[in-house]
């Protein structure tokens, strides 16, 4: 067997360190001459999903617009009919007063023929 002193252990606990170092190290990158072309392809990409997605959004916003409208219109339709309904009551209410007021006039003409 070998005779190992400090330094020997020094000196062999430093390489090891330099080995492990050396591992952690960036290796020599080799360009993908495919790179560019594949770089082009996801921004490409990214660019067709933002759009499809801007697209759906303006459908979604159109489509509330679109509710919102004819909710809006049938509240005025159901306005509406409940006006006419209430001037229609008050004409029938006016005539009724009017056929009222014509049979008691009559009435009133009668009752003095009668007494004359």
């Amino acid at each position: 067997m070998k005779n190992v002193d400090f330094s020997d252990r020094l000196k062999t606990a430093a390489e090891a360190k330099q080995a492990l170092l050396s591992k952690l190290k960036p290796k020599v990158a080799v360009t993908d001459p495919l790179f560019e072309q594949r770089q082009a392809l996801r921004e490409a990409e990214v660019e067709r999903v933002r759009q499809e997605r801007a697209e759906q959004k303006a459908a979604a916003k159109q489509a509330a617009a679109e509710a919102e409208a004819a909710v809006r219109q049938a509240e005025e339709a159901l306005a509406e009919e409940a006006l006419a309904n209430k001037r229609a009551e008050r004409k029938e209410r006016k005539a009724l007063t009017a056929a009222e007021q014509k049979a008691k006039r009559d009435a009133r003409y009668a009752a003095r023929k009668a007494r004359h």
